[in-house]
């Protein structure tokens, strides 16, 4: 891969490294596709717990998406990296494996998309967040608009897209933006504590968790049928009956996956 460093862990954990630091780790497509493919590839694997990203050094998470690769487009072409980009972070936001995005320093425009795409976000106190794409005359293109909603309500969201202001860490964590601000050198092994958590439960129920959350946002159907649906799913389980066993054998459970 060109544009990224990976490595497993002994915790089955995928550390997944954006490394373009002459760039600030700018996202182009060439980066953004090695990123999907590569969680393509580790989706069905089950040596893979869950997966962390980052990015190369400590002055960038990813500082944008490269202005350069697009700069000259015309609005069709525009509608098609756009559309790419959706496909790829959708990806991300739909992942049956847990993806925390580790932020450390700068988390600007397609930056600050990535990191919203993952499930979860922890940041260090050098971290800084923005969607300054209205600098460009442009608006947000990988799904920023939506997910910023999300995370921080629509008038928050609403001032930072419009001011294009960027906000701290400790900011980001008190609008609900990021789930934990550590020191930097407190960032991986935070990130390794919560996967390792979440990788002690049972595996098909952190995946339909995943799934009826995203539900609640997809806006075509309800995210209480949802539930509904993946409770009934999990009841017919090896992990349920292993689950519910252990606990009246009053054991920890251990869990397979299937």
């Amino acid at each position: 891969m060109q544009h990224l460093l990976t490595h497993t862990d002994e915790n089955r954990i995928l550390h997944i490294t954006i490394n373009r630091p002459d760039k600030l780790n700018a996202l182009n497509m060439t980066l953004l596709g090695e990123l999907h493919a590569l969680l393509e590839d580790y989706e069905q694997v089950d040596e893979v717990c869950g997966i962390i990203i980052t990015g190369t050094g400590a002055k960038a998470f990813a500082a944008g998406a490269d202005i350069a690769e697009f700069a000259h487009f015309n609005a069709n072409e525009g509608c098609d990296l756009s559309a790419r980009g959706h496909h790829i972070f959708n990806t991300i936001e739909h992942y049956p494996k847990p993806i925390i995005a580790a932020v450390n320093g700068f988390a600007l425009g397609g930056g600050c998309e990535l990191a919203m795409a993952c499930h979860i976000r922890v940041a260090a106190t050098n971290a800084k967040f923005g969607q300054p794409e209205v600098n460009l005359g442009i608006i947000p293109g990988y799904g920023g608009t939506q997910r910023l909603v999300q995370l921080v309500g629509k008038g928050k969201a609403l001032e930072l897209l419009m001011t294009a202001d960027i906000i701290g860490a400790t900011e980001a964590l008190q609008l609900g933006l990021v789930n934990h601000v550590v020191e930097p050198e407190q960032l991986m092994p935070k990130c390794v504590e919560i996967l390792k958590k979440i990788s002690s439960k049972a595996p098909l129920a952190i995946e339909k968790i995943i799934q009826c959350v995203n539900a609640h946002f997809a806006g075509n159907h309800s995210g209480f049928d949802a539930e509904v649906k993946h409770f009934g799913e999990c009841c017919d389980t090896q992990d349920f009956k292993e689950g519910t066993t252990a606990f009246l054998e009053k054991r920890a459970a251990k869990f397979v996956g299937q």
